[in-house]
């Protein structure tokens, strides 16, 4: 697989990230924002501090660590990607690490930048874009999440031991297209890891031996 097509992946899921986060933020408050008529799909906006699927940790100092970690882990992505082009492993595997790689820069731009470049939002207040100043400082900008898939809502079986009766909900998390990049990426490569392996070392012994065939032939010439 050539590194354009790599280069490609990694624009198309950054750009659609973003459009869609700027768009959310710059138009609609918190909450349901009423764009979607299905039950089981909403675009709902909120903010988070943490991980991917809004998970936090460590308050303020966390959230610059975790940023940091962002930074540490998309620099070394970028290595690590033109090192398996390079070797020209598996396409698969080469598609996993790059919906990874999105995935992870498009979630870091959110928390180096959006702090700087965009106003606080609210339940009641739509952010403007490039104020004055902006909600946050440099590693410390909220992750913009929107996408939420309430496919079913009912209640736990009153017979359910500590939890009859309370509020069931499938699926709950609300994430973005660079969580739903990561996931994709992780989930694929754990299910056909050991196809993408193999195929890799298939390919480096064929040439191995091929080349081993083309040198045994030099030295008879």
């Amino acid at each position: 697989m050539k590194l354009r097509n790599v280069i490609i992946i990694i624009a198309i899921i950054i750009i659609a990230d973003q459009a869609l986060k700027v768009w959310i933020k710059t138009t609609f408050p918190f909450g349901d924002t009423g764009v979607s008529p299905l039950s089981w799909f909403k675009l709902y906006f909120i903010e988070n501090k943490g991980m991917a699927w809004g998970w936090e940790f460590g308050g303020e100092w966390g959230k610059m660590l975790l940023t940091l970690f962002r930074l540490a882990a998309v620099i070394f992505g970028t290595w690590y990607l033109g090192k398996v082009v390079k070797k020209q492993y598996s396409r698969g595997f080469i598609i996993c690490a790059s919906l990874i790689y999105a995935g992870a820069l498009g979630n870091l731009i959110d928390s180096m930048f959006y702090g700087l470049i965009f106003e606080e939002s609210s339940y009641s207040q739509v952010a403007k874009m490039f104020p004055a100043e902006g909600y946050a400082g440099f590693l410390h900008g909220r992750v913009v999440d929107m996408l939420y898939f309430p496919i079913i809502k009912s209640q736990f079986p009153s017979w359910v031991p500590f939890i009859g009766g309370d509020d069931f909900e499938f699926f709950s998390p609300i994430f973005n297209i660079a969580d739903a990049s990561i996931s994709a990426g992780v989930i694929t490569l754990l299910i056909f890891q050991k196809r993408f392996f193999k195929k890799h070392r298939e390919e480096t012994n064929s040439t191995v031996v091929t080349n081993a065939e083309v040198s045994d032939k030099m030295e008879v010439l």
